[in-house]
């Protein structure tokens, strides 16, 4: 019955012996699946329209079985990912709180790269015992706020940190101001004066510059570290305090050990839980917000509001090497401040200063140093008598010249802010 055109169909019905077969093409809902088909081998068969319609319908419902498989399949896949997605927002989300937490708690310490964030954690682990702390990094990091960070989230934080810097105090009224003295006990101790080991009972002692205490005071430390006990100057009498101590400095006291500076034990007392913070250029990172937060603190007290940064100048800071860290960027950002009437703030980084065994130092920095000084002093005044250029004895337009060359702009000027 197969027309003349099939005779590939008619070859492959021969060589299985199909001697009648029924196609019945399977449609749910619109949607096509394919085709149902029953063969008949050897005799023919012949299929009513009723035996098509109940193997239509028999054929409808495999077909949907195995469409409601393969749908509940999907659907379990899709539910799979979306309870592995539900845990990782979980999961996100609970870091962030923490994160949240942790900067609200810390909001003097300012920063958003991972070493900061580390430097948190560690102040969250440590805070809460009496250990020994010993905070290293280099001049202007920020040691003492992060001394405060820890002193503010102990079971001490009641009662006031009391500070001793050991490097602004004379070697000879170090252990007085350590540890007090009696009245008469060195020529000119006309009273007797409460030491800071007394002071910092029941409360935290922040030992700032511990690396420049003299060697016979570092042995005295150390008995205090180890009993909680000492004497005032001039007394035999004993006392007994119970301090918490965080000490820091910019030495590497290791190397201070070496060259028998620094008492190894003492080193060892003090170095229970360090906490190193890395200099500014390590984290250049952590600039941006720096900056905004030290412009926050000068709006305040100098009634001036900063809405912009000039992008050059936030590039130009994170460019520079900052040797005096958080400090030096500060005091930046305090003379930028001063220096502008405008609402968006040209920063510059500080001109180095020359050192004769600077053997790299640039002519160029040299020059931008002196056109800037000269600059300042005359209120960015260029022109006219008494300005800039005839100060320099250069013209006005050569002097516009060399500072666009120098990225010289006056704080707060349009022109700075439409190239920026």
């Amino acid at each position: 019955d197969l027309p003349g055109t099939a005779k590939n169909e008619r070859r492959f019905f021969c060589e299985n012996q199909i001697s009648s077969i029924l196609l019945m093409p399977i449609k749910i809902n619109d949607t096509s699946f394919g085709v149902f088909t029953l063969i008949g081998l050897k005799s023919k068969k012949f299929w009513t329209e009723k035996l098509a319609k109940r193997i239509q319908f028999i054929s409808e419902l495999l077909v949907m079985g195995i469409n409601r498989y393969r749908m509940d399949e999907y659907l379990f896949k899709r539910l799979h990912e979306i309870e592995k997605l539900k845990e990782q927002l979980e999961s996100d989300n609970i870091t962030l709180k923490n994160e949240i937490i942790l900067h609200q708690q810390h909001n003097e310490i300012v920063g958003r790269s991972q070493t900061m964030k580390t430097i948190l954690s560690q102040i969250e682990q440590v805070a809460l015992l009496d250990t020994t702390v010993l905070i290293l990094g280099e001049t202007g990091v920020g040691k003492e706020v992060v001394a405060r960070a820890l002193h503010r989230l102990s079971k001490r934080k009641d009662r006031p940190m009391v500070t001793v810097n050991c490097a602004s105090l004379p070697p000879t009224l170090i252990e007085s101001e350590l540890f007090g003295r009696e009245k008469g006990a060195y020529t000119g101790a006309m009273t007797r004066m409460t030491g800071r080991f007394e002071l910092a009972d029941k409360a935290t002692l922040f030992l700032d510059e511990i690396g420049e205490l003299p060697k016979e005071i570092q042995a005295k430390l150390l008995r205090v570290i180890e009993q909680g006990r000492f004497e005032r100057l001039g007394s035999n009498k004993s006392l007994k305090v119970n301090v918490r101590l965080i000490a820091a400095t910019n030495r590497n006291l290791e190397q201070e050990i070496t060259e028998g500076n620094f008492r190894s034990d003492l080193y060892y007392r003090l170095n229970v839980f360090p906490i190193r913070i890395p200099p500014l250029r390590e984290r250049t990172e952590d600039i941006p917000p720096l900056i905004w937060s030290f412009i926050r603190e000068f709006e305040k007290k100098m009634g001036k509001r900063v809405e912009h940064v000039t992008d050059r100048g936030i590039k130009a800071l994170m460019h520079y090497d900052w040797p005096g860290n958080a400090r030096e960027l500060r005091n930046v950002v305090e003379h930028a401040m001063i220096l502008s009437n405008s609402r968006t703030l040209a920063l510059f980084p500080p001109v180095s200063i020359p050192h004769e065994s600077n053997k790299h130092i640039r002519l160029e920095d040299i020059e931008r140093e002196h056109i800037l000084k000269i600059l300042l002093q005359k209120g960015w005044r260029i022109s006219g008598k008494e300005g800039a250029a005839q100060t320099l004895g250069i013209k006005r337009t050569t002097l516009q010249s060399r500072m666009k060359k120098l990225g010289l702009q006056r704080p707060g000027d349009q022109q700075s802010m439409i190239e920026n």
